[in-house]
Order: C-alpha cells, then structure tokens, then sequence
C-alpha cells in the first residue's frame, strides 16, 4: 500500500506540476482573479459531473461520505487552499516566468512538512530535513534577483505555498472520506466566490473557448490532482506525501521551457539539481521501527489486512473494498510503514 501511496502522489504531482505553464499561457488574456475561479470551478464541475455519473448508475459506495463533523476542517480547507492560494499564484505568476514560477511551487512541500513536524507532530527525520533543506536552496536561488530585494512575484508564490501547505495539512483530517466529494466542493465554492469577486471588481468574463480551456486544466490541475493527493495522504501521511508532490515544479519547469521557449539558466539548472537531491532523499526513505496501535474507530474504504481484523454486522456492504464502520483493537507489530491512517504514534526521541 506505500508504493500505492507513492504512485498517487506522484500522479497528483505530475498533473499539478503540468498546470502552471498551461494557466500562463491564458494568464496574458485573463485577469489573474478570474483565472483562480476558473481553474477551480472547472475543478468543481467536472467532479461533480463524474460523482454524479456515480450516483445515477447507482454504482456502490467504495469511499466514506463526509459527515457533519468534517464540515469545519472542509471550510478552512476551502480558505487556504481554494482562495488564498489559487488567488495569491495567479498574481505572482502574472510577474514570473513559468519555468521560475514552477520550481518555486516546491516551497508547498516544505511548508506541508514543516507545519506537520512543528504543528501535527508526524514524525520526520534527518534524511527527509536535509532533502528539505536542498529543495529550500534551489527555491532561494529561484527568488533572489541579485539585488537587497526579493522579486514580489516570488513573494507572492511563496505565500501560496504556505496557504497549500496549510491547506494538505488540515485535509489530512478529511483523508478518511471519498476524495472525488471533498475536491468537488472545494472547487464548487471556491471556485464561485472567486468569480464573484472577480465580477463584483468589474473584471469580464473571457470568451468561451478560454473558459473551457481553464476549466480543462483545473479539472486536471486542481480537481483529479487534488483527489489523488487526499488518496496519497491515506497511505503516505502529510509530510511525506508532500516531499512526493515536490515532482510538480519540476514538470512544469520541463514543460514551461519546451512550451514557452523560456530560457534554460544556469540558475533554473542549479536549482532544479538540489531540488533533484532533495527528491530523491525523499524518495530513498525507510521507516521501520515497533510500534503500537490504540483501540481506534473511524470509517474508510478498507480490504482485510492486517490491520483491518474486524467483525461484521448483517448491514456490512459485499465484497472487497469496502467502506463502513469499524473498530481496531489494539495491536503491537514491527514493519516499514508511513504515518498514514493507521500509523500516527508518537515517536522516542
């Protein structure tokens, strides 16, 4: 289930990554507020046509729906990660080349790790830190313009890459539910108020063929990316699933230069080379230690492993996966694992 986890990471990372270059090239016809609510409502309802698709067949129900409960985690979800984000890339990328823009995007992954270390405890080690800090060094030298200043448009990118880094954290805590709902309402809502926004500005809306063309990448960028990332942090937990999604910047730095003609720097090649080696140091982690597992009740999709040993009730859904309420009784074992849903203990230090 790891190198599941790591292949939908890297999934998300691929299609997100490939959206960067994508939403610069409409960014010269398109406000950069009209283009966040785009993307994200192109998100919206393109899920939303595919969760309903579900619905009418009546196919069954593989993943949790989400409760009341989550319904506070999913707002400030849709805040940081489908407002202020979105909104605050757009402008710093309307100020930066696409190959730049792309590769500092991996300042997500460090601020996803680095919130779950400090803030949620999740256990990191030396070797993801000094892959952290190879990715920080290339960002730098991405964002320094050789003056006493930072260039605003790195600033700006920046900043959205600590809201997405919030963003994963708090969606760690709705990883549990169907993937395919959560993106369809973040994008649904974020994406509405930003163009709302953008209306009540003044701000027109583009002609039709660049509508769908962003609606196009944001249902890739943001909406399937989004629902392969919550997958991932079933599997992977936050920080580490965010060390995975550092791929994206270098798939749009990739695709910027070969799309966009943009120049191939000795600085884009040196940053791209340390933020490799954090990668890669990233990648080439094992963990494995003993370790308990607390009585625990939640609800996911799930087949019969190891740690899912459970009864079943007469209501339990057929066959396998499945999703329904369960409990875990408490359990002592030894194997390489990640903090995923299962595994969030605390570590000796």
């Amino acid at each position: 289930m790891t190198r599941v986890g790591i292949l939908l990471a890297l999934l998300s990372a691929i299609l997100f990554g490939a959206c960067t270059p994508f939403a610069k090239l409409l960014l010269g016809s398109v406000d950069p507020w009209m283009m966040a609510g785009l993307l994200y409502l192109g998100a919206g309802l393109g899920l939303a046509v595919i969760h309903g698709s579900r619905r009418a067949l009546r196919l069954p129900a593989l993943e949790a729906p989400l409760r009341r409960a989550d319904m506070p985690w999913l707002a400030l979800v849709i805040v940081t990660g489908g407002l202020l984000g979105p909104l605050l890339l757009m402008f710093g990328l309307a100020q930066t080349d696409a190959a730049t823009a792309s590769l500092l995007l991996n300042l997500e992954g460090l601020a996803t790790m680095g919130i779950a270390w400090v803030v949620f405890r999740e256990n990191v080690d030396g070797r993801l830190l000094t892959g952290a800090f190879a990715i920080l060094t290339g960002a730098a030298l991405l964002s320094w313009p050789g003056q006493a200043s930072f260039q605003w448009g790195a600033i700006l990118i920046a900043g959205a890459c600590l809201c997405w880094g919030i963003d994963n954290n708090l969606t760690r805590k709705l990883s549990s539910a169907d993937p395919v709902q959560i993106a369809m309402i973040k994008g649904l809502v974020a994406g509405t108020i930003n163009l709302v926004i953008a209306a009540a500005n003044g701000i027109a809306l583009p002609s039709l063929g660049i509508d769908l063309a962003a609606g196009v990448i944001g249902l890739l960028g943001y909406g399937v990316s989004l629902a392969l990332f919550i997958l991932a942090l079933r599997h992977l937990g936050t920080a580490r699933t965010g060390a995975y999604f550092s791929l994206a910047p270098f798939v749009g730095a990739m695709l910027a230069v070969l799309m966009l003609h943009e120049p191939l720097s000795i600085t884009l090649v040196v940053a791209g080379c340390l933020m490799a080696v954090g990668l890669w140091l990233h990648l080439s982690e094992r963990h494995d230690h003993e370790h308990v597992h607390e009585a625990l009740e939640h609800e996911h999709r799930h087949s019969h492993d190891e740690h899912h040993q459970h009864e079943h009730g007469p209501d339990t859904p057929p066959g396998e996966p499945h999703t329904h309420w369960h409990r875990h009784l408490p359990l002592v074992h030894r194997h390489p694992h990640y903090p995923d849903l299962h595994h969030r203990h605390d570590h000796a230090h």
